[in-house]
């Protein structure tokens, strides 16, 4: 199939068949999910910001054994570690009294801190160790000297731009490849030259000004749920498209019962962007802390330290069948998605988007 694919420039830098990335969903990305995506000629990848180094390991060597020979993208969080802030976390806890006290919970018994770590130096080493094929990163780029090391291995590397001036500064730094990250993308934005969300852009006016900004090749991705969004993508310039929520529906998906009932009621407008569940900005399922805090608000502490609280109160919930305090990672576009195992879909949504390019 990848010799009747027009535009090989993807699929020659990662070596892969099809022009299809998975995308690396932290909380519901699986081995089983990557093997699938990959033996089916996409680039197959996991997201090591919900594994420990030695965990992420295991992973590494489960898609290895059952993908012999291809191609693997590992993805980290470049973010900064925040610097506590006590009046915030105490601000953050008075605004959760509420459900603390609906709850029973004695909001002194909950810890504080913890979350996502960053890319660092054992991930680095395992990085030089396990020298997978493609290194993405989210929220940036690791400092450089990280940077050097990953490069050196021989792996391309990627990262998400949400606007212009991040696909440039990207470019800049050495990226061989560059995601266009749209607004209707599920899960944490990439946001990290400008986190104010009332200025980011939508994926088919993101996708063609970053092509005609930068000169490596350009990968869609946000609210690409069918073969119609892959031909769009295609059609505004993009060498390649990310998938991310169509891939939820996929049974090899990591995707707890309550989350999947959410993503199969979502509509386009039944998402939002919310910083209630980390700290940073992410899109969702609307769900009751979102409604009635507001989506976004100031007084939750920075990324990633503000789940911390929320875990009980999300625990307590999800016991009782409720969503209430369950972050519910989906772009706008899930109700587009066919209802398929990820081999079968990753196959599907390239084909119907060569139909309608007439490939």
């Amino acid at each position: 199939m990848s010799q009747a694919w027009p535009n090989r420039r993807i699929l020659d830098l990662f070596r892969i068949d099809l022009p299809l990335l998975l995308a690396p969903m932290a909380g519901s990305g699986t081995p089983k999910l990557a093997i699938a995506v990959g033996a089916a000629g996409g680039l197959a990848a996991l997201p090591a910001a919900q594994y420990t180094p030695e965990q992420l390991d295991a992973a590494i060597a489960e898609v290895r054994e059952a993908l012999p020979g291809r191609p693997l993208n590992l993805n980290f969080f470049a973010h900064t570690p925040p610097v506590p802030d006590a009046a915030r976390e105490a601000n953050w806890r008075a605004r959760l009294a509420p459900y603390f006290a609906e709850a029973g919970i004695d909001p002194a018994t909950v810890p504080s801190g913890g979350g996502r770590a960053p890319f660092d130096e054992k991930f680095c080493v395992l990085v030089e160790t396990r020298r997978p094929e493609v290194v993405s990163f989210h929220f940036g780029l690791p400092e450089p000297s990280l940077l050097a090391r990953v490069k050196a291995t021989g792996a391309k590397v990627i990262s998400s731009a949400t606007t212009v001036a991040e696909a440039r500064w990207l470019e800049e730094k050495g990226c061989d490849a560059i995601i266009a990250m749209g607004l209707e993308a599920g899960g944490h934005r990439g946001a990290f030259l400008d986190l104010d969300m009332s200025r980011q852009v939508g994926t088919f006016a993101l996708v063609p000004q970053v092509r005609d900004a930068v000169s490596v090749p350009v990968i869609a991705a946000g609210g690409i749920s069918d073969g119609r969004g892959v031909a769009a993508a295609f059609a505004l310039g993009a060498d390649a498209v990310q998938v991310g929520t169509a891939f939820l529906f996929s049974p090899e998906a990591g995707v707890a019962p309550l989350h999947r009932a959410a993503l199969e009621r979502a509509e386009d407008n039944t998402t939002a962007l919310t910083n209630l569940f980390t700290g940073r900005p992410a899109r969702g399922v609307m769900n009751r802390i979102m409604r009635e805090i507001g989506p976004l608000s100031p007084d939750a502490p920075a990324f990633p330290l503000s789940g911390a609280a929320l875990a009980p109160l999300k625990a307590r919930a999800e016991a009782d069948g409720r969503d209430d305090f369950t972050n519910l990672w989906s772009g706008q576009a899930a109700r587009l998605a066919p209802r398929l195992p990820a081999g079968e879909l990753t196959l599907k949504l390239v084909a119907d988007a060569r139909a309608l390019l007439g490939a």
